[in-house]
């Protein structure tokens, strides 16, 4: 694959490649980040100096179906070390799809000085480098968050209807099979709920994981990025777009590739997804 500067992306400095992360280990300025699908990973082996964070522990609050408020996100990076100066790098599982999701939200506390690193845990695996058990302690932080600002990259459910009226454009990064409404959750994973299958009418559908390359988990070039989203799909950077998937993981990973490697400006990731519009009362779906 070709390095991240000539893959053609609108902002190259969002990825970071193995390399580089094996050359900041001891970077104070730098936090790196685990975070995957299975929480067994971390604790089975990790890049060194690695803290995790869990996504439905940490970033998830365990009352309401919502992120963490201001407080426990303030609290959960000042465990970890991290300053609002701090660079965070993110990795993980399943080609970055719960890195980008971490990545994600992130944003919504306005903590800007984040980065993936290409590849996630399957290229560092495959490049045979450096893991451990050991968890690291860094000095607490006195992290103080601005107030979570969801209004530029996440959509509600009633800004989604409209935005379904208005025919704007929708992406649904989920399984064909979840898309046409053949199934109502991922293949090989359980039911979780949903009473009714389809998707949101004027949907585009294209699954989350043709952004990578499935041998090593990196991105895709620009130039094919855009022959899958803008050739195949129609869609266009001046576009204002809505991903979603089932509870908005997957298609943050999709809300990452079109924001930041292809530049468009107006990106919005529908969290709510398949397990709200599915099961509310009158909303429109197609099969």
């Amino acid at each position: 694959m070709s390095s991240i500067a000539e893959r053609g992306y609108a902002n190259p400095d969002v990825l970071v490649s193995t390399d580089w992360v094996a050359e900041h280990l001891n970077d104070a300025s730098i936090r790196i980040v685990e975070s995957n699908e299975d929480p067994l990973l971390y604790p089975s082996g990790h890049i060194p100096g690695a803290v995790q964070i869990d996504w439905a522990l940490d970033l998830n609050d365990q009352v309401r179906r919502d992120y963490v408020q201001k407080d426990a996100f303030e609290a959960l990076c000042s465990k970890a070390g991290i300053a609002r100066d701090t660079t965070v790098v993110f990795y993980g599982d399943k080609n970055n799809w719960w890195a980008c999701y971490a990545f994600w939200v992130f944003q919504l506390f306005g903590h800007m000085k984040a980065k993936v690193m290409d590849g996630g845990r399957l290229k560092w695996e495959k490049e045979g480098r450096t893991m451990t058990r050991e968890v690291p302690s860094y000095p607490a932080t006195n992290y103080v968050a601005p107030e979570r600002d969801d209004t530029k990259i996440r959509a509600f459910r009633e800004q989604v209807l409209a935005h379904v009226q208005a025919g704007g454009a929708l992406v649904d990064v989920r399984s064909p099979q979840e898309f046409s409404g053949e199934r109502t959750h991922m293949p090989e994973y359980p039911q979780e709920g949903v009473l009714r299958g389809g998707h949101i009418p004027g949907a585009k559908s294209v699954p989350w994981a043709r952004a990578a390359n499935p041998d090593d988990g990196t991105f895709k070039s620009a130039a094919d990025l855009k022959a899958i989203y803008e050739a195949e799909q129609g869609l266009k950077s001046s576009d204002n777009v809505v991903a979603y998937c089932r509870i908005g993981e997957r298609s943050s990973h999709t809300w990452f590739v079109l924001t930041h490697l292809l530049g468009y400006p107006n990106v919005k990731n529908y969290d709510g997804s398949w397990t709200e519009w599915g099961n509310s009362v009158g909303l429109p779906i197609e099969k």
